[in-house]
């Protein structure tokens, strides 16, 4: 009679881990994110040297759509730049917000803190053109930074380069007109923060600001925690996703109703009433601006158009400044904390300095 086994089970006999065990092995591994970055950037590069040449055998040979008729001319530019925009605010959101990873609310505002008015603008404007901010923020950042010492002028160089310089901004200006033209426009956008920033410091108007930003409490910064760069990567998709989601519907109708510039409004009234020479355009298009309320996402493919069809560039890009840094969302916002003076002040002389610079760009282009 022989006896039972009772020797545990050799390893060989164990069961073979799952696939998802084995992924999730493999995605613990440190080259694991950057091999995925790798990849997906190749593919983000195929995909956009790639974009006309798959347009115009879709719209031109395939579908037979006259690249010389209008409604041909304006889907082309509607799915053209609806998947070039896509394609560029995927990958610069991603590449900016994996370097805002390393900012935060309390790092900005440490850094303002205790500046002098000039170096404090400076500072201001430049943290206000790469961290997470825009105008739906205005109150909470503003009551944060006066309420922690932050000098009112800073603070509101800080909350116009915000809105002003940011990520969609700067990468719509670079696909559509180029780098040249997108630096200019970064420049004199944080020299609008600036001197505005410096002058409204300067004019001492912390009177017109409500009493209880200044009572408010501001609890120490918490202690930060250290982010792998598998983290980072994951912010930076969750971001891509969070922004491209809210910017779309924006985004379809700007670039719908440039499509329908491209295609049929006439480029020869457009240069007349619009062009270079005329001297109103730039006042009225700031005080269209002003009532709007978009984002560069919904408003740059527009430009675009009314560009190509003779617009003057300074004209354009000045109505683009007054919708993203004087919306009147922004304003009402602001009402909580500030009077009505105030206000209409700060509105003034950002007006100026985009008066300033629709002209000089008109000027210059």
């Amino acid at each position: 009679m022989s006896l039972p086994n009772t020797s545990s089970p050799s390893p060989s006999s164990s069961p073979a881990p799952s696939w998802q065990q084995r992924w999730h092995t493999f995605n613990q591994q440190p080259f694991t994110p950057w091999l995925a970055l790798a990849l997906a950037a190749g593919i983000w590069t195929v995909l956009y040297v790639n974009l006309v040449p798959f347009w115009d055998w879709l719209l031109y040979d395939l579908v037979s759509l006259s690249a010389e008729s209008r409604w041909g001319s304006a889907v082309h530019f509607f799915f053209y730049d609806t998947s070039k925009i896509l394609l560029l605010l995927t990958g610069m959101i991603f590449v900016i917000t994996v370097l805002r990873s390393f900012f935060s609310v309390e790092r900005t505002r440490a850094l303002l803190g205790g500046k002098r008015q000039s170096i404090g603008s400076v500072l201001a404007a430049l943290l206000g053109g790469v961290t997470p901010f825009c105008s739906c923020s205005s109150v909470p950042v503003f009551i944060g930074f006066v309420a922690a010492g932050v000098p009112l002028g800073v603070t509101l160089s800080f909350l116009i380069a915000s809105p002003l310089i940011n990520e969609v901004a700067i990468v719509l200006l670079i696909g559509l007109f180029g780098w040249q033209v997108t630096l200019l426009y970064v420049v004199t956008g944080l020299s609008i923060a600036i001197v505005a920033g410096w002058i409204l410091g300067k004019l001492g108007l912390e009177r017109y600001v409500a009493s209880f930003v200044y009572d408010t409490p501001v609890g120490s910064a918490p202690a930060g925690t250290t982010l792998t760069w598998a983290d980072r990567f994951g912010i930076g998709i969750q971001e891509v996703r969070d922004i491209v989601g809210k910017i779309f519907p924006y985004l379809l109708v700007g670039i719908g109703i440039g499509a329908a510039v491209h295609g049929w409004v006439p480029a020869d009234w457009l240069a007349q009433y619009a062009g270079a020479d005329q001297i109103w355009a730039v006042p009225a298009a700031v005080l269209m601006g002003i009532p709007l309320y978009s984002n560069a996402a919904g408003i740059l493919p527009l430009i675009e158009a009314l560009h190509a069809k003779g617009v003057a560039l300074g004209t354009l890009l000045s109505f683009m400044m007054a919708v993203v840094a004087l919306s009147l969302p922004e304003l009402i916002l602001l009402r909580r904390v500030l009077a009505v003076r105030l206000i209409v002040i700060f509105v003034a002389v950002v007006a100026a300095g985009i008066l300033t610079v629709g002209f000089l760009f008109n000027g210059l282009l």
